[in-house]
């Protein structure tokens, strides 16, 4: 719609598209509810109170909100494609994603980034992305590819790109490695904001990362650390995800003086939980529910990341702001009655509209380069004393331990009664099956295996066990597949989730992924493990930027020292 006409519409003396009759408006910008009527041509909302409409939507006094906006996520943890993630989530209220394809680019590179921007067409949401940083995430594990500045240049002109995506290679800011630098200049230079990914930095270093201009975080775990960051400059992104759960550590930060520098992110959420929890929407609800004002909450899930974000023309119900709206009819437990997209119904009662448009999935190339029968899984014995990879339930975080192993036949071997697992990352991209081996405590199986493709960043295969004959089974399940997730117990398979789209999503409808991942936990718990989501804590043990200790195909890395450590001490 040409400008002319807008303006004309806005006055009423053009036909809207659409007024959406007797709702109670949340403005976000000046903090007050407005009764009246809102009038939408051509996807834009034009003005609030009566108008002459082509259609009428009475909307019976429910409140009206802006669409919510998940302010940092990654798609490919759904195990999902962009159009079944979409599909679930807009219909929970979430119209618009800033989504990070770090996952897929570290499998397939540019090819990965190019396939997430293709399938973000004709979406019935807003799906933007941040550019991935750490391609691979450190030098400490093998990816499938490696991306520097100049192989992300090309990018910073599509209008989806709106953020150069979480810095994680923080040593890397602080060493001013020089390719490192070249993405940070190069973001300055498109006028782009940089999102950050620090957990634990404090002091001069916290300084000096925030000084390189890095403008949020979502890795706080605690209220200290939180409160520091702001007073840094920094943005808080609060996290609510499957296995990182911060939201309860982190409201206490929460106040008049700063909220508008807080903002809500699911970062990581498996279908059980979208389907079942929501999204977004879950943790405006979570929130309110432990003391946050309504208001203040949907204002952290709306015009606070429209504007850290620049996305000026989101975030708010307004004149002259796309029409992405949210209906709902308790203020103190929203829940999605209907959502407008472009000034389009597209969901009710939390269903998608039967005419929503579904994309096909984008063909991508094959990410497996392995024969199982070439990795050897066992660990002669060095020493009386060996590192444990801790699990901390419910984080990304994990410990570290020494213990005495188990062995048997000159070897060091799993150890159920102690709750000790072997645990491997095998390479999968250049055909070596290297392995890296150790050890991990609090997986709590008592037999059989679990294995993944999806094994953050690099996405290797991680698998874990009690034996060394389920660790191999699993495995060669996992080439099998072309990647996915899997349950081996006495060398037999009990339950699988085929992932064909680079090792990490499915070309399924997010039920029947929901579904197999049911299956999946069954059978995991059927052979021990009392974790809440055991793939997804798998899944960060390999994540060699988080502290403490981690496991890549190199071997143990001390984060901490950002260098591998041996298995015996």
């Amino acid at each position: 719609m040409s400008l002319a006409k807008t303006i004309q519409a806005a006055r009423g003396d053009a036909e809207a598209d659409l007024l959406l009759a007797n709702c109670r408006i949340i403005n976000v910008l000046n903090g007050q509810i407005e009764e009246g009527s809102l009038a939408v041509a051509d996807g834009w909302i034009v003005g609030i109170g009566e108008y002459p409409a082509r259609d009428t939507h009475d909307l019976k006094g429910r409140y009206v909100a802006p669409g919510f906006i998940d302010s940092h996520v990654h798609i490919e943890s759904a195990m999902a494609s962009v159009t079944e993630f979409a599909r679930t989530v807009v219909a929970n209220g979430t119209t618009t994603v800033v989504a990070d394809p770090h996952e897929i680019a570290n499998v397939l590179g540019t090819t990965g980034i190019d396939y997430m921007l293709a399938s973000a067409e004709n979406q019935p949401m807003n799906v933007y992305y941040s550019l991935p940083s750490c391609v691979p995430a450190t030098d400490l594990e093998t990816s499938g590819a490696k991306l520097r500045a100049a192989d992300l240049e090309p990018y910073w002109e599509n209008d989806r790109i709106v953020a150069l995506a979480e810095m994680m290679n923080f040593p890397g800011v602080l060493h001013t490695d020089p390719h490192v630098m070249a993405k940070l200049e190069a973001a300055r230079k498109h006028n782009r904001p940089i999102d950050g990914h620090a957990p634990g930095l404090t002091g001069k270093d916290l300084n000096a990362y925030v000084a390189a201009g890095i403008g949020s975080d979502h890795e706080c775990t605690t209220a200290e650390e939180a409160a520091a960051k702001l007073g840094a400059g920094m943005h808080i992104m609060i996290r609510e995800g499957t296995t990182a759960r911060n939201l309860d550590a982190l409201l206490p930060i929460v106040d008049e003086r700063n909220w508008h520098r807080v903002m809500w992110c699911t970062d990581d959420r498996h279908p059980h939980e979208l389907l079942v929890d929501g999204h977004v929407d879950d943790i405006v609800r979570s929130a309110i529910s432990k003391g946050v004002d309504p208001f203040r909450a949907i204002q952290m899930a709306t015009i606070t990341a429209a504007t850290y974000f620049g996305l000026k023309h989101l975030g708010a119900v307004t004149p002259g702001r796309q029409a992405d709206l949210v209906v709902f009819s308790d203020l103190e437990a929203p829940k999605a009655e209907a959502v407008y997209c472009r000034g389009v119904l597209t969901a009710q009662s939390g269903k998608l509209m039967p005419d929503v448009a579904r994309p096909q999935p984008v063909d991508v190339p094959p990410a497996m380069n392995l024969d199982p029968a070439g990795i050897d899984f066992g660990i002669e014995t060095a020493g009386d004393r060996i590192r444990v990879i801790e699990i901390v339930p419910d984080q990304v975080v994990t410990g570290q331990s020494v213990v005495t192993p188990k062995l048997s036949g000159g070897l060091a071997v799993a150890d159920p009664e102690r709750d000790l697992c072997k645990i491997a990352v095998v390479e999968r991209y250049s055909g070596s099956a290297r392995a890296g081996l150790g050890f991990v405590h609090g997986l709590q199986l008592t037999e059989g295996a679990l294995a993944s493709s999806v094994a953050h960043d690099s996405h290797n295969i991680i698998v874990a066990g009690t034996s060394d004959k389920d660790m191999q089974a699993a495995t060669a399940a996992i080439v099998d597949m072309g990647g996915g997730l899997v349950v081996v117990s006495r060398g037999g398979v009990k339950a699988r989730l085929p992932l064909p789209i680079a090792g990490l999503m499915s070309k399924e409808p997010i039920e029947a992924i929901n579904r197999q991942m049911a299956e999946l936990l069954a059978a995991a718990r059927a052979i021990g493990t009392r974790l809440h989501d055991p793939f997804m804590t798998l899944s960060f043990l390999a994540l060699a930027v988080i502290p403490e200790l981690k496991i890549t195909d190199i071997g143990l890395i001390d984060v901490h020292r950002f260098a591998p450590v041996p298995l015996f001490v």
